[in-house]
């Protein structure tokens, strides 16, 4: 017999910065992307799942997410919505510094499931520090989202980013889900299934085929 996951969502930066700021999100769309985040904390407060907000914060002085700036700033989509705790970060991974995972294991969680922004970045950082600490992992892929690099190692664009990150979170660390598909886990009580690296590997090389 399955055991219902215990969720909590956590909501990480979901800042003016990647909207109307200085690090605009390019992939997928923001407007989509931020609706997905509304409608996730809405089906997480329908069942009585808790709400975790994360919200980063730099120097003042910083290009981006200076303290107390505009862009610094909570969205509204997450400022007009319940939540059940907040963190403030300073390092990528939303456990570093923080008292996340002393709250998760007091509200006895199990299962993290993880939104916001960016990607390829905090998110993917607390992803893998979640899965370290023991956690079972959900990432809902089009309630997040990346934006374009280029530097010394070359350019990549922010569709390109976003997914061969989910790709890769998939075959490992999460098991990476729309909004819908987890909202109707949410309403059959079941887990969503991660990947392997094996079989990931596999199908890439034309040996096996999803079941």
């Amino acid at each position: 017999m399955s055991v219902t996951p215990r969720r909590a969502l956590l909501v990480i930066d979901v800042q003016n910065e990647y909207v109307t700021g200085n690090l605009p999100i390019e992939y997928p769309d923001i407007r989509s992307s931020l609706a997905n985040i509304g409608c996730a904390m809405d089906a997480a407060q329908h069942a009585g799942i808790p709400v975790v907000i994360v919200q980063n914060t730099s120097p003042q002085g910083s290009p981006v997410f200076s303290k107390d700036t505009p862009g610094w700033e909570l969205h509204t989509v997450v400022t007009t919505r319940p939540h059940s705790h907040y963190i403030e970060k300073s390092l990528p991974s939303a456990f570093v510094g923080t008292d996340l995972a002393e709250w998760l294991s007091k509200h006895e969680i199990d299962t993290l499931v993880v939104v916001g922004y960016m990607t390829h970045n905090c998110a993917d950082s607390t992803v893998r520090h979640a899965l370290h600490a023991g956690l079972v992992v959900e990432f809902l892929v089009d309630a997040a989202g990346s934006l374009s690099y280029e530097n010394h190692a070359g350019r990549a664009s922010a569709e390109e980013i976003h997914r061969v990150f989910t790709v890769v979170m998939q075959s490992r660390f999460a098991a990476v889900a729309t909004t819908e598909e987890w909202i109707a886990a949410l309403q059959t009580g079941e887990a969503l299934s991660r990947d392997n690296i094996h079989a990931s590997n596999r199908r890439a090389r034309g040996l096996a085929k999803f079941a």
